[in-house]
């Protein structure tokens, strides 16, 4: 534990003590996970069935731990927030994950290169360590928030793992400015699906990305096809990493990689469509919207997922204040809340009619009520209108 000191305007002192300073090594649980299966692998004489390890925990058993751990809603005083914003303790913890998902990834690269495994064993892989590899975004994204040049110089090297180069612009630039309005491809709407908003967010989202590195190229003098394109830079990376891997271990182990780097993608889809479903941020009499709330994203304070993704969960306080740091992120009372930690919500997600059934209730009563207020799939709205218009004409009363 450490103490923070602080100031309050009657000159007081305020003392306070971050218990959860210690915890953020939970964070290497799920780096223990992929070296338990590899060991358990060798261990028990070549054992493929180790190989669903990494996608049961993902997917089941941080859901579990999560409803065991519980959820922790504790705040900083403001007063002493500045003090734990310059204790680089935190941003210790940031770099610390960068090459350690380096490393995860060439490991089983050369795992299922070297090793003669089942088809079903490396899908298994593919979807379980993918789905880590997707939460190094995790770290780009705090380290992509960031405004000195070495912060979001490591978040480009992070993207390098999937290729994901646009994701920092775009997020950035795109998403902050636009989420929770029909207009954002990484928002998603009542009633859609998390497959039909995979095939719009994904191509969405490299468009904007894209654009917007053109624009600030432009605002440079510099044209898109330049070595100063820093999304380019990361897929130019990617590629030549790909190159290497099949030249070493052959050009079988594309069927690893690859669909390895699209379940990463996968990974930061997931997200997106857990953290905004159904939300709006409603149109002024000027045209614009609102300014983004805490109430505009969905948020979960269940401790065990949360020390793994540096806060991500904490959505809400993170759209309204995005320059917050991880450690300082606040809860907030009466926020729209996700039944269980990301891992969880992902397994729901993946069974439509299951989300549809637990979260549709959540967005109407966020919305109090009234579907005029939701940011609804427009293939849906006719369906959607009949099933809660009477809840529509209770709220108008």
């Amino acid at each position: 534990m450490a103490t923070f000191t602080g100031m309050n305007e009657d000159g007081s002192e305020v003392i306070y003590v971050d218990k959860k300073r210690h915890l953020w090594w939970l964070g290497f649980v799920g780096t223990g996970v992929y070296v338990l299966t590899l060991w358990l692998y060798f261990a028990l004489g070549n054992n493929p069935w180790v190989t669903l390890i990494p996608a049961v925990y993902i997917y089941f058993i941080t859901a579990i731990i999560d409803k065991i751990f519980g959820e922790d809603d504790y705040n900083p005083p403001e007063e002493v927030v500045s003090a734990m914003m310059a204790d680089k303790y935190y941003k210790l913890h940031v770099y610390m994950h960068l090459p350690i998902y380096f490393i995860m990834f060439f490991t089983f690269v050369w795992f299922v290169g070297t090793q003669n495994l089942p088809w079903w064993a490396v899908v298994a892989l593919i979807i379980g360590v993918g789905s880590g590899s997707g939460s190094m975004l995790a770290y780009t994204h705090e380290l992509g928030h960031k405004g000195n040049w070495m912060d979001r110089g490591a978040a480009r090297i992070g993207n390098i793992l999937m290729g994901y180069g646009h994701f920092n612009i775009e997020h950035n630039m795109g998403h902050h400015v636009w989420v929770s309005t029909p207009e954002d491809p990484a928002s998603s709407r009542m009633g859609e699906s998390i497959y039909r908003f995979m095939m719009r967010e994904l191509p969405g989202t490299i468009k904007r990305g894209l654009g917007h590195e053109k624009k600030r190229l432009a605002a440079k003098g510099y044209g898109f096809w330049s070595i100063h394109n820093e999304v380019l830079q990361v897929y130019v990376a990617t590629t030549l990493i790909i190159i290497a891997l099949a030249f070493i271990f052959g050009p079988n182990i594309l069927w690893f990689v690859i669909p390895h780097h699209m379940f990463g993608w996968l990974g930061l889809t997931q997200a997106n469509y857990v953290e905004h479903y159904g939300l709006l941020r409603q149109k002024l009499a000027n045209g614009k919207y609102e300014p983004c709330q805490p109430r505009h994203s969905w948020n979960t304070n269940h401790l065990w997922s949360n020390m793994s993704l540096l806060h991500l969960q904490r959505h809400s306080d993170h759209h309204a204040y995005p320059q917050r740091p991880y450690q300082v992120l606040r809860n907030f009372p009466d926020l729209p809340s996700l039944p269980t930690g990301y891992g969880g919500c992902f397994a729901m997600a993946a069974v439509p009619p299951l989300w549809f059934k637990v979260m549709d209730p959540k967005v109407m009563a966020w919305a109090g009520g009234d579907i005029t207020k939701v940011n609804i799939d427009p293939k849906r709205k006719d369906k959607l209108t009949r099933k809660y218009g009477r809840l529509d004409a209770v709220a108008a009363e």
